[in-house]
Order: C-alpha cells, then structure tokens, then sequence
C-alpha cells in the first residue's frame, strides 16, 4: 500500500538529485520498471545503463532525467528509505499507486499530489486513515499541510 507522511519528517530524503547522482546503480535502469517510467514521464528511451535518449536533449546520462524519475527510482530501489516525492509532478502519481500495489512504500509529500479521478488505496500516517478517492484523500490531506 502507499503510505503518505505530510509535513516534516525525521529521516526523509530531501536532496534527490544528490543522492541519485552518488547512490544510483546502473543495473536500476536495466528492469523493464525503469525503462517503463522513463518513457512515461521523461518521454526518453533507454539506450544503455548509461544512455539514456531524450526527445527533448538528446542522448544523455541518468544524472539528467527530471527529478520525478530520479524520486521515483529511488523510492523504487531504495526501499529503506523515506524520500520525499514533492519533486515528483501529477505525472507520478500512477506509478506510486503502482508502486504501493506490489508493496508497502512510505513517501513524504509537502503538497497535495492528484492521484486522479479513480478509486485507490493509501494510508495517511498522520493519523492513520485509509482514504479511497481524492475527495477522501484532500480532505485529509489539508488538516497536515
């Protein structure tokens, strides 16, 4: 399930972009996941680990995805942290709901994310409520930001 902690955190990765560039491992961009999201929400393919092909830049390294990638990869892989998805646009939020259907993930947000019009599934851990819908979920949301 997705988990969402509002507001500030103790432990919450906050540096996304440094942390990618001094922690990311090459095998991350070699699962079928990774190339999936890339596509998705950088509108890039990968060429190589270290190749990534870009509409808009051209062939560039993983360091130059957009911080929504490189938050969504990390809360993917690094399992063991809590990273904070405000870099992460609406065009993210699907794939954290994917995310928190194959397992738990914990993120911290600091503004309210769309998770669009469907029904879904996340636990606020403010205080704890399962919300189903995004009437439910900016109606918790609101009382911790």
């Amino acid at each position: 399930m997705l988990k969402i902690y509002f507001g500030d955190m103790d432990g919450v990765l906050h540096n996304v972009e440094t942390y990618f560039k001094n922690q990311m491992e090459y095998s991350w961009l070699e699962s079928d996941l990774a190339k999936q999201i890339i596509e998705d929400v950088d509108n890039s393919v990968v060429e190589s680990p270290q190749c990534i092909r870009s509409n808009v830049l051209g062939q560039i390294p993983p360091t130059r995805l957009s911080g929504g990638t490189k938050a969504l990869l990390l809360i993917w892989n690094e399992m063991d942290r809590v990273v904070n998805a405000s870099n992460c646009g609406d065009n993210c939020a699907k794939w954290l709901l994917k995310f928190g259907e194959s397992r738990d993930i914990t993120i911290n947000l600091n503004h309210i994310m769309d998770f669009g019009p469907g029904e879904f599934e996340i636990e606020i851990l403010n205080s704890h409520a399962i919300v189903h819908n995004m009437k439910e979920y900016v109606t918790e949301a609101v009382k911790f930001l």
